[in-house]
């Protein structure tokens, strides 16, 4: 729905120099929804459930999209809840050094 996982790692990360990034949801109803713009817009998209990745690939199978990367978090946390922080954290960081690494002159958008 966007509004608690994604939007808590669009806040952590919004500040990173290195990084543009959007929170978007996969369910209808979702605050701000996944578009055709966004993925073309992306470098990296950072799913928190294989079924979010699922309905991402069908929906947008007629276009290139960037690779896709579940995080697999549980929906059962709040907004910036101090373990939901951490666990992105723990996963996303390493995840943007290293994308960040890999073509340090263009400007990632994970």
């Amino acid at each position: 729905m966007n509004i608690q996982r994604s939007v808590t790692a669009e806040r952590l990360y919004r500040d990173d120099e290195r990084l543009e990034v959007r929170s978007a949801g996969v369910r209808h109803g979702a605050k701000r929804r996944v578009c055709e713009a966004d993925l073309e817009w992306a470098d990296a998209v950072y799913v928190m459930e294989h079924d979010h990745k699922l309905w991402i690939s069908m929906r947008f199978e007629g276009i290139a999209l960037p690779p896709i990367d579940v995080l697999d978090i549980p929906d059962r946390f709040e907004l910036m809840a101090d373990e939901l922080q951490r666990t992105l954290r723990t996963l996303l960081d390493p995840r943007i050094a290293h994308l960040c690494n890999k073509t340090p002159t263009k400007g990632h958008r994970p």
